[in-house]
């Protein structure tokens, strides 16, 4: 029967533990002085050798011949550790025993003294799974522990571990296993299998395994099960992990660096109908700019590809752009639910900047001619200055009054079409601010955070069918809102699901709201004012009109 790569490859010593250096010096040095306390706490991300650990430390502390901390993995005692069927060491899986009972049999147990080994071992691995009692219940063993029991728990959640556990073992942290190692392994495994590998490959493989080793045997299982002539390519490798392939991602580069966005849309739009995730290509993205800026401070070019030395021309500036834009838009990608649109948008973007950023760099041939012609005239000035000075002449500079910053004028036009409907046609005008109010606590949910704090402090007052008027606290969040042309998109598409209807924000502060509905109501109702046809006659005398404003009539 077929054995998976990484049972069979697993470490059988402290030596072949890959990236976990520290861990395995001091475990072997406890082994060596003989300083083994009774319970150790193995934490850290999946697949980086915690259970692999446990087991060595279980065989090294049991067996008879072990040198320098390390089994000798031929006694009986190692190889019926190795294939789990030592009665004096338990491996558990909490997920599944997690209950009191369970912890409360192991309590009772491990009073009994170990048959054949020097220590009773119990493995309890995913620990974080056992229960509130059962931990209470595993606690009074490690409170009072039997001589010669030991446990080892292993978790990849240690902040789900009662700190009264945490007090009471020895913690040891597992790291992610960096790229370069688990590369290595990789390469190492594979030499003994005799199999044909591309490096490239192995290191597209290394980092989609995300620090674990365990993960990347298996990503290395699935190359081998696609791979008809048993080959580990570069092909197979992308295919497998869903990976952008370096000379697309080349051709995309280009693209942008020239600022052709019609050409990198395209090549975008052959990678999304290739079925290729678009997060997965922001982030093989942003890995490929990396290497850009690494290659051009001297470091290992690993492409080796004409496209990636064409694009090494890009400025080390214009890549810190272009990473700052990509992060952006990659976390917009994951968020939405039309990653495309927003991935189409961020290249957009990108050829844009690459564009202006090229017609900066296009300079003048004769500009050092330029610059010092301007530098003599610049001379020649100062000179006619000294020579006004001298004949008593005095040169008085123009003052210039610094220009206020542009303010956002609101269009007051569309407010008062919204204020005229709403008093031509009062129940469609209640109607549509009654859809927007109870629309209006999904829409606050629906926002992101930059864009929901701004409506926060905000609410409906009217709406017609093409604009809708909120009114804020702050005259600030105002103009900012009206700035924001997504935040108008957005807030269209929810309100139209929502509510049936799609006008865009008329943001006011909410000081201009009240003075704009009062000047309206005030006007309309000069309009509205009945006509009585006949003026009424004014008792201050004709020759003393122009005091009628002053007089006060008192009836008698």
């Amino acid at each position: 029967m077929y054995q998976a790569l990484y049972r069979k490859y697993r470490s059988q010593t402290f030596g072949e533990m890959v990236g976990q250096e520290v861990v395995a010096t001091t475990l072997k040095q406890a082994i060596e002085q003989g300083k083994i306390s009774h319970a150790y706490l193995f934490s850290g991300p999946r697949g980086t050798g915690k259970t692999s650990a446990a087991k060595i430390f279980a065989k090294a502390m049991n067996c008879p011949n072990q040198v320098g901390g390390e089994p000798c993995n031929d006694c009986y005692i190692c190889q019926a550790i190795t294939e789990g069927s030592l009665e004096d060491v338990i491996e558990i899986d909490a997920a599944s025993n997690n209950g009191v009972d369970e912890i409360r049999d192991i309590r009772d147990k491990s009073t009994y003294a170990p048959s054949l080994a020097t220590h009773k071992v119990y493995i309890i691995d995913e620990v974080h799974m056992l229960s509130t009692g059962a931990f209470n219940a595993l606690l009074k063993t490690l409170e009072e522990p039997t001589e010669n029991v030991v446990f080892i728990l292993a978790t990849t959640e240690l902040h789900k571990i009662p700190a009264t556990i945490l007090s009471r073992v020895q913690r040891f942290e597992f790291k992610s296993i960096k790229v370069t190692d688990i590369q290595a392994h990789l390469a190492a495994i594979l030499a003994k299998e005799g199999i044909v590998f591309d490096e490239q490959a192995l290191a597209i493989i290394a980092r989609r395994a995300e620090g674990g080793m365990r993960d990347a045997l298996s990503i290395l299982d699935q190359a081998l099960s696609l791979s008809q002539s048993q080959e580990v390519t570069l092909a197979i490798a992308e295919e497998i992990t869903g990976s952008i392939s370096l000379h697309a991602l080349d051709d995309y580069v280009a693209s942008v660096r020239q600022g052709d966005s019609l050409t990198a849309l395209a090549h975008l739009q052959t990678l999304f109908d290739q079925g290729k995730s678009m997060s997965r290509f922001a982030t093989d993205l942003l890995h490929y700019l990396r290497d850009l800026l690494i290659v051009q401070t001297g470091g290992e070019d690993t492409h080796l590809t004409a496209g990636f030395s064409a694009n090494l021309a890009l400025a080390q500036a214009q890549i810190f752009t272009m990473i700052e834009r990509v992060t952006t838009g990659l976390s917009d990608i994951k968020s939405s639910p039309q990653p495309k649109i927003y991935a189409e948008m961020m290249t957009i973007r990108l050829a844009e900047e690459a564009s202006v950023s090229g017609t900066m760099a296009e300079l003048p041939a004769d500009l050092a001619q330029q610059l010092a012609s301007l530098e003599q005239q610049v001379a020649d000035l100062q000179k006619q200055l000294a020579n006004l000075s001298k004949q008593g002449v005095t040169v008085q500079p123009v003052s210039r009054k610094p220009q206020a910053p542009k303010k956002y004028r609101l269009d007051t036009s569309k407010i008062h079409t919204v204020l005229q409907e709403a008093m031509e046609n009062p129940a469609q005008a209640r109607e549509n601010l009654t859809r927007l109010q109870n629309a209006w606590g999904e829409i606050i949910e629906s926002l992101s955070g930059p864009d929901q704090a701004l409506l926060v402090g905000s609410q409906p007052v009217a709406a017609n069918e093409n604009h809708a008027i909120l009114a804020f606290t702050s005259p600030l969040n105002a103009e900012q809102t009206m700035k924001r042309d997504n935040l108008n998109a957005m807030f269209g598409n929810i309100l139209s699901k929502a509510a049936g209807f799609s006008p865009q924000i008329l943001a006011i502060a909410q000081e201009d709201w009240l003075s704009i509905r009062a000047e309206f109501s005030a006007k309309a109702k000069g309009q509205k004012a009945p006509e009585t046809g006949t003026k009424e006659a004014s008792p201050v005398p004709e020759n003393f009109a122009f005091l009628a404003g002053d007089v006060e009539i008192i009836n008698d």
